[in-house]
């Protein structure tokens, strides 16, 4: 079971409500939904196949991207830097 991909997934998705809760974004809100859920069904697959990492890798390099973009902008740690961050935690960056 891919527990550290199932933890960057309930991550993603709690953030996403924090942020809406604080800021009230409905797009930002939807859009941390699904990369959240896509996040959660690619630990799934991982779970089920420890060489199915591509919609994991694609997940987390996205969300990297968008978040390495937010940080460079605005230069705050919280929460881009930290997301950004993240992805080299997560288990497809370090099982290839």
């Amino acid at each position: 079971m891919d527990l550290v991909g199932f933890g960057y997934a309930a991550l993603v998705t709690f953030g996403s409500i924090l942020g809406y809760k604080r800021r009230g974004g409905v797009p930002s809100l939807i859009a941390g939904l699904f990369v959240g859920f896509l996040a959660a069904y690619g630990a799934y697959r991982v779970s089920s196949d420890k060489r199915d990492v591509k919609l994991s890798l694609f997940t987390a390099f996205f969300l990297a991207t968008i978040m390495g973009v937010r940080f460079k902008r605005s230069k705050k740690i919280m929460p881009a830097g930290l997301v950004a961050g993240l992805r080299n935690l997560h288990p497809g960056f370090s099982e290839q």
